[in-house]
């Protein structure tokens, strides 16, 4: 189970914000949707601390990229039975969860875990999707879950100790 970080105060938090997902199949997108609209936001607040990332999808090299964080949030469209969101601790796995593809994010906190010895408190925030078809943009729908989740997550972030805390 992933050690969870005591509060301290927000300057002192590297935090890294990770959206993957395929902007050309629709909802797909609301990883990357979500980091262009946070990072906005982060430099209109002059927040410090923060990274953004996105890509298509998670690869091992992204063990890298957390190992010198002390919270990661990776965003990824669902297809789950969810509301809107949900925000889930990623606990780091042991059994390889890698293909060609794609990287899960418990397998990439557990290759950094493995490789650089760190343990960074992983996050992954499930943002609920509903079409999946080749074509850029997001859903009606989807763009409502986008809007509700960062408004929650900005919350959150503003205050990052607040991550341990439930999300509702």
């Amino acid at each position: 189970m992933t050690e969870l970080l005591e509060f301290r105060p927000m300057k002192d938090f590297k935090i890294l914000i990770y959206g993957y997902g395929n902007p050309g199949r629709q909802d797909d997108g609301l990883g990357n949707a979500f980091v262009e609209r946070l990072s906005a936001w982060v430099a209109e607040q002059k927040l410090k601390g923060f990274e953004f990332d996105s890509n298509y999808q998670l690869n091992i090299e992204d063990a890298d990229a957390i190992a010198d964080k002390d919270i990661v949030i990776f965003i990824d469209a669902s297809t789950e039975e969810i509301k809107d969101f949900l925000l889930t601790l990623v606990n780091p796995e042991a059994k390889v969860s890698f293909t060609s593809h794609s990287a899960s994010p418990g397998y990439i906190a557990q290759l950094c875990r493995e490789l650089y010895g760190k343990n960074p408190a992983v996050y992954l925030l499930h943002i609920k999707g509903y079409q999946w078809e080749f074509m850029e943009g997001l859903t009606e729908k989807a763009k409502i879950n986008l809007e509700i989740s960062l408004e929650k997550m900005k919350e959150k972030l503003v205050n990052p100790g607040d991550l341990m805390k439930p999300l509702k």
